[in-house]
């Protein structure tokens, strides 16, 4: 599967997360360490939508038009010059029971949210406790649909949304699960495993190929529906960390990056190449939740 080598768009960012593009805004993305999202919008100027805000891992769009980002808690925020920016809690993180925070996430085509928690800061001392995989459903109920993930990173759907791939970091596996109607899952099975790379962000083309981002390693790398390597991008930074596509066409594949491994707290990097295979459209949430007057 041929992809041009990407180019560098962006640099001098912190750690790069989450990344989302949404047709008629650009590309959003989250800066883990030096707080933020910024949105890079198709003519190339870069804004700040939401200010201050460390630790994200993971975001979406809401239909409403805001957005929800992980981190200490899975919460909804507007962007900035929108009117009220306070955020709104939808999953709450509890310390005290070993639930730290959240991470990486994905919306199916219902709407619904499939968000991992993290019963250790990933960047703080390991508790040797594992988290769990929920899913927030329209009503903005939660319930744990998959637990015992050691560190829970890249989710997404096959191009049928029957199967949904999750990245157990540490582990060094993606597993795969069979999705039910109401959202609940099947028991899972691993999708690809390694003995050297951890996988972290990962996103799917329209041909069932799973790419996924490999930290330390500098690649992103692809994987057949069956779970055989299939072709590896590369970039110039080592700490890779997420993906998706994005452009009118959905061919034009994003790949992030942080800065460990350089010489520098402001190293990482947006990278944009062209893609052969279109990847999926990402959907936005409709999860119910109230917004304080």
């Amino acid at each position: 599967m041929a992809i041009i080598r990407p180019e560098r768009i962006s640099t001098g960012h912190g750690v790069l997360e989450g990344p989302w593009w949404e047709p008629g805004l650009g590309l959003l993305v989250a800066d883990a360490t030096l707080g933020g999202v910024l949105l890079l919008r198709p003519d190339g100027v870069q804004v700040t939508v939401i200010a201050h805000r460390r630790g994200i891992g993971g975001l979406a769009l809401h239909e409403d038009g805001g957005i929800l980002v992980g981190g200490r808690n899975l919460a909804i925020k507007r962007l900035m010059g929108e009117g009220d920016d306070a955020s709104v809690v939808l999953l709450q993180n509890d310390p005290e029971n070993h639930l730290k925070g959240f991470n990486d996430f994905t919306v199916d085509t219902a709407g619904r949210v499939y968000i991992g928690s993290l019963a250790f800061i990933a960047t703080e001392a390991r508790s040797g406790r594992t988290g769990q995989l929920y899913l927030v459903d329209l009503d903005g109920r939660a319930r744990i649909v998959a637990d015992d993930i050691q560190l829970s990173n890249g989710l997404g759907f096959s191009p049928d949304g029957r199967t949904l791939y999750h990245a157990d970091s540490l582990r060094k596996v993606v597993y795969a699960y069979e999705v039910g109607a109401t959202g609940d899952l099947g028991p899972r099975r691993i999708f690809m495993s390694s003995t050297e790379a951890m996988p972290d962000g990962l996103a799917v083309d329209a041909g069932g190929t799973v790419w996924i981002a490999m930290p330390y390693s500098g690649q992103v790398v692809g994987y057949t529906p069956e779970g055989a390597p299939c072709g590896a991008i590369e970039i110039d930074e080592p700490m890779v960390t997420s993906l998706c596509f994005g452009g009118s066409d959905l061919k034009d594949l994003y790949i992030v990056s942080g800065s460990e491994g350089l010489k520098t707290d402001r190293g990482g990097s947006i990278y944009r190449g062209r893609a052969a295979v279109p990847g999926l459209p990402r959907h936005r949430a409709k999860i119910a939740y109230r917004r304080s007057s």
